[in-house]
């Protein structure tokens, strides 16, 4: 497609009733890498969970590959990983169970084939967890669930990645697999959006930025024009996303 393949334009919206976000502009084209970043409450988790349909809008247009959003149904087309949370939720499973459970938009009840099972362990291979696949995600540390979670999206195969804070809390040797595997998604020609409170490593991956401040947009353009006020800085955020809100990816993202 020649459209941007995940846009919202003049974006509001409300979560607690105080409104959030105030008529933000955000899109993502083919092939394209672009980091949403912000300083704490700017609101940039709340825009990329409107953007995937967990927050909804109380004004403004969002569509996913150009149809709107609220009859978008091809949700095998988009990976999401949000934020850092425990990757098998309290149920006992294994890395690989978990990992597969991505694939269960594209498989619905069907049993699984085995492209199905090459889609898994290639997930598994790109995050460097193969070698754990038979092993109980509880015996994993917290960088070691986010490659989980970040295999998981992978797992779909999607054309649109959207990864909420991947970074926060990891170390150094996950942020590497991270680049890594946006890398390789990005020269695949997948989509990618990231939520980021810096750019770090992936800096030189990154074709556009976008600053959210109050819930506007400060700034969009190439990560090296981009200036941060020295009151506002990057850390990470208290944003009011982290409420619960339902939306149409809960059915195969919780």
């Amino acid at each position: 497609m020649t459209g941007p393949v995940l846009s919202l334009r003049g974006a509001h919206a409300e979560l607690g009733g105080r409104e959030v976000l105030h008529g933000v502009d955000l899109a993502v084209g083919p092939g394209e890498v672009v980091a949403l970043l912000g300083a704490n409450g700017s609101g940039k988790s709340t825009a990329v969970r409107a953007a995937v349909g967990r927050v909804r809008l109380t004004a403004g247009e969002w569509e996913l590959f150009g149809t709107p959003g609220a009859r978008f149904r091809q949700w095998a087309r988009l990976g999401y990983v949000p934020q850092r949370t425990t990757a098998a939720a309290g149920v006992p499973a294994t890395v690989r169970e978990v990992v597969a459970s991505g694939r269960l938009a594209r498989t619905r009840l069907r049993p699984p084939r085995r492209a199905d099972r090459e889609a898994v362990t290639r997930a598994l291979e790109l995050v460097g967890l193969a070698d754990r696949a038979r092993e109980s995600v509880d015996a994993l540390s917290g960088g070691q669930h986010q490659r989980v979670l970040i295999a998981r999206a992978l797992a779909g195969e999607p054309e649109l990645l959207v990864m909420d804070e991947p970074m926060a809390g990891v170390d150094l040797a996950a942020q590497d697999v991270l680049a890594d595997t946006v890398r390789t998604q990005a020269a695949a020609g997948t989509s990618v959006l990231l939520v980021l409170h810096e750019l770090g490593p992936l800096e030189p991956l990154i074709d556009r930025a976008v600053l959210l401040r109050d819930g506007r947009v400060a700034h969009t353009g190439p990560p090296r024009e981009l200036t941060l006020p020295a009151q506002a800085p990057l850390h990470p955020h208290a944003d009011p996303a982290t409420a619960p809100v339902k939306g149409p990816l809960d059915r195969w993202t919780s």
